[in-house]
């Protein structure tokens, strides 16, 4: 899949950088938010849509489209293209569904390692009390 093939669903806005870089920055608009409709786009299946709900949840904007900012580069042409290679990471990512976790009962050695913190836990514990029983 390619920027290409997304483009349909894709929209840039631009503003103005923060930090340091002085007149540039002042003056143009490097910035790029990148806002993807993942939701309406049939080129991802329901799955991939699900996870990207799931992982993505707080770079969704107040619409549902999925946001992606750049602006680590002085111009706009490399801002832009940044965050549209961020975009096909993230949905690579997305694409890839996790393992299922196997249930496994803790070994012999870490057992007797619990217990044996419980117990010097349980040991400061009573050093801590005053003599006589008034606690």
């Amino acid at each position: 899949m390619t920027v290409e093939d997304l483009r349909p669903w894709l929209q840039y806005q631009f503003s103005r950088s923060g930090g340091p870089g002085g007149q540039n920055v002042n003056k143009l608009s490097t910035r790029v938010t990148l806002l993807f409709d993942f939701e309406s786009c049939p080129l991802l299946p329901d799955e991939v849509k699900a996870r990207l709900r799931r992982r993505m949840a707080s770079r969704l904007a107040a619409d549902g489209r999925l946001r992606v900012v750049a602006q680590s580069e002085r111009t706009q042409g490399g801002n832009r293209e940044i965050a549209a290679l961020r975009l096909l990471e993230w949905l690579e990512k997305a694409a890839v569904a996790p393992r299922p976790r196997r249930a496994t009962r803790p070994t012999a050695a870490s057992r007797r390692r619990r217990i044996q913190t419980k117990k010097q836990r349980s040991e400061n514990i009573q050093r801590r009390r005053l003599p006589g029983g008034d606690s």
